[in-house]
């Protein structure tokens, strides 16, 4: 029994190990889901009801109308302004009369002239007298409020004595400075101006009526809040419109009504949470079945946490902005670049996945949109054409000509929505143009973004590639400074490998960049490296085993520098993997030579590795070891290239170094071919040329000199 327990300890701990990772990686993926639907549904506009596309003088698209219910039909905007605009027109402002101010000045007249005015009679004094009354009479306001109310000569002012309001023509109320001309126009005290003046009357003249705002206001906002928001009502039961009925303006108004009426119901009835529940579904089942898609056809996103949170964060952005434009009314949503999301995605991923993904977003944005079926059908052809147009980015004027594209095919398509539903021309919507020229140009922000994304989720892309590769670089020009054979070696191979890529169809650029960089680690120590040697070779003096660690020291020496230098991790996985777990072979075998009775410990002689396990990784693995030994070779004939390659190659498949990657049989018999035709080129055998005899070769050099 012991035994028996003892030997099924360790299948029961890797059975619990196994079980508790697959529980965790479920668990971050459920997690991640459950996340991107929460956030969409949480920023998804709560409208509920039917949404509908319609404007005047167009056919209705849809089915037959009936209303579900009494709802009041609603005036416009631009109705309720005018009648408003008419009543403050025609609306009388409130003054307050103040009877005692001409009591008061006429008082302080007579007691400051009881004697009389010099050069006037003493019966002047009443007539000065009954002329501010008057005028008081008439009222008198202050200049600013008169400045007010005389701008319109036929408004009427309500004036308050007592408890009475009487409504008053402006222009027969005076301001203080115009009382005071008044007075002096009065037939009687005309002619004896010069001797008033001096009177300084414009002291007895003082305003008696004031604006009464709050009365003003209170009924200003009830004659304004009188104003019926309706006209009309449509019955339970009642036929709105029909298919193909030329929407009118009144029938424009009746559904705007309906729609609006539909949004008040919903707000304060209990369909919000329905309407919640309904977007929490929808969502739910779109993610389900992009994530059956990622597990069936992608797994290798799927098990990846960078791919599957890039995927997910590029399906969630976009419906969350789309949902924050419609709820607050900004500009069209068609101004933004949906198009960027595939972009992304086929950069780093594939044009599969890039288009799921864009189908799923455009789906779940729709949601939140008015017009579903335009917005749907336009999304689509644009990010299908920004699929097709940038398979590989490398250059920024791929990114012009793909945002030109997506330009155009939102334009054509838009256009031809508008021919099926509108045979005139010249009463389309010129407006949605604009907003796919903004979209284009939003497009072009992809090239800067695309640096964004590679340090959010740990991706490279083709431009960052090209960047690297580039021989004046840092590195690479160290190298070539350095170590000239390594870096003429790098060159070699980095040719082989991308001619095997582009058969093969794998990634020539990433091949060709981690080429360029797979033997930087012998810059430490040149000349221990024979395409460096112009003499002895050092190693030759030295411990085999000693050696050997000089050798194998360059991969872990590359890694440091790619460290030091921030290289991607993709280029550090080319440097680790370009001799796997390899032996270097001729210290081990001169070793096992020089000890033949000996048991030789091989590790001391293996590099770290590990194997290549990428299909890449691959490819240089063969390129880089036919490439070195092809040096060696005494003669460069076809026969001599074609065992050297095969010999090299089968050698390194039943070593096992390929059983990590997904490098098929096929593919390395391509490789294959492709090695032996290049080497043919690269050391082809030339023509020896014929020399000359006897007079003819003599005169033929004395050409040849005079030239």
């Amino acid at each position: 029994m012991q035994t028996n327990i003892i030997l099924r300890l360790p299948i029961m701990d890797k059975y619990n190990t196994t079980d508790k990772n697959y529980w965790r990686n479920f668990a971050t993926r459920f997690s991640i889901i459950l996340a991107t639907v929460i956030l969409i549904v949480w920023f998804l506009p709560r409208e509920s009801g039917p949404q509908f596309r319609y404007d005047v003088g167009k056919p209705w698209m849809y089915g037959s109308l009936i209303a579900r219910f009494d709802f009041p039909i609603y005036k416009t905007d631009e109705a309720i302004k005018a009648e408003q605009d008419s009543i403050i027109n025609q609306f009388e402002p409130y003054y307050s009369y103040d009877t005692d101010k001409e009591s008061v000045q006429i008082e302080r007249f007579r007691k400051k002239f009881a004697n009389g005015i010099p050069g006037l009679p003493d019966s002047y004094i009443p007539v000065i007298t009954d002329r501010l009354h008057r005028l008081y009479q008439a009222g008198v306001m202050n200049p600013n409020e008169y400045a007010i109310v005389s701008k319109d000569s036929t408004s009427m002012v309500r004036v308050i004595i007592g408890k009475k309001a009487t409504s008053i023509q402006a222009n027969c109320i005076y301001s203080t400075m115009t009382a005071y001309e008044q007075l002096f126009a009065d037939e009687k005290l005309r002619p004896y101006r010069q001797v008033l003046q001096p009177c300084n009357l414009n002291e007895y003249i003082v305003a008696n009526i004031s604006y009464d705002k709050e009365r003003s206001e209170t009924e200003r906002n009830d004659l304004l809040s009188s104003i019926a928001i309706a006209s009309g009502m449509v019955l339970t039961g009642q036929k709105i419109i029909d298919r193909g009925e030329i929407v009118d303006s009144h029938t424009y108004r009746v559904l705007s009504s309906f729609e609006r009426e539909m949004t008040r119901r919903s707000a304060t009835s209990n369909e919000i949470p329905s309407t919640i529940a309904g977007q929490v579904l929808f969502v739910s089942i779109l993610m389900i079945l992009f994530t059956c898609y990622l597990v069936l056809f992608r797994k290798d996103y799927f098990d990846k946490p960078r791919s599957v949170l890039m995927l997910y964060a590029m399906i969630t952005i976009f419906p969350i902005l789309v949902s924050l434009m419609m709820s607050h009314n900004m500009l069209s949503v068609y101004i933004l670049p949906f198009a960027i999301a595939p972009i992304f995605i086929r950069v780093f991923m594939d044009s599969r996945t890039a288009f799921i993904s864009h189908v799923v977003m455009v789906l779940i944005c729709a949601a939140a949109v008015k017009y579903q079926y335009e917005f749907i059908i336009i999304q689509l052809v644009a990010g299908l054409v920004a699929i097709y147009s940038l398979r590989e980015l490398s250059q920024r004027a791929q990114v012009f000509k793909t945002a030109v594209l997506v330009f155009l095919s939102s334009c054509a398509i838009y256009f031809a929505l508008q021919l099926m539903q509108d045979n005139s021309v010249l009463t389309m919507d010129q407006s949605m143009y604009v907003y796919f020229a903004i979209n284009g140009v939003f497009v072009l922000f992809a090239y800067p973004l695309m640096l964004v994304v590679e340090k959010t989720f740990g991706f490279i892309s083709n431009v960052t590639l090209v960047e690297l590769s580039n021989t004046s670089k840092d590195l690479l020009r160290q190298l070539s400074e350095v170590a000239p054979g390594t870096f003429q070696h790098s060159i070699m191979v980095s040719n082989l490998a991308v001619a095997i890529a582009n058969k093969i169809d794998a990634k020539a650029q990433e091949v060709r960049t981690g080429a360029l960089y797979h033997d930087i680690g012998k810059m430490s120590n040149p000349a221990f490296f024979t395409e460096n040697q112009a003499g002895k070779n050092p190693l030759e003096k030295m411990n085999r085993t000693d050696a050997a660690k000089i050798v194998i020291n360059h991969v872990t020496e590359g890694l440091r520098l790619a460290d030091k230098y921030n290289l991607p991790g993709i280029i550090k996985d080319f440097i680790a993997t370009h001799h796997g777990n390899g032996i270097t072979k001729y210290f081990y075998i001169t070793y096992q030579n020089e000890h033949p009775n000996d048991k030789i410990d091989p590790t001391p002689f293996t590099y770290p590795g590990p194997n290549p396990f990428s299909r890449e990784q691959a490819i240089l693995m063969m390129a880089d070891t036919v490439e070195a030994a092809s040096r060696s070779l005494p003669e460069y004939t076809a026969e001599a290239i074609t065992n050297l390659v095969n010999r090299l190659i089968d050698g390194q498949v039943s070593d096992g170094y390929f059983r990590d990657c997904p490098i098929t049989f096929h593919d390395i018999n391509v490789a294959k071919q492709v090695l032996i035709e290049r080497l043919k080129t690269i050391y082809h055998t030339r023509i020896s040329y014929p020399e000359l005899k006897g007079k003819e070769k003599k005169q033929n050099s004395q050409a040849q000199t005079s030239k």
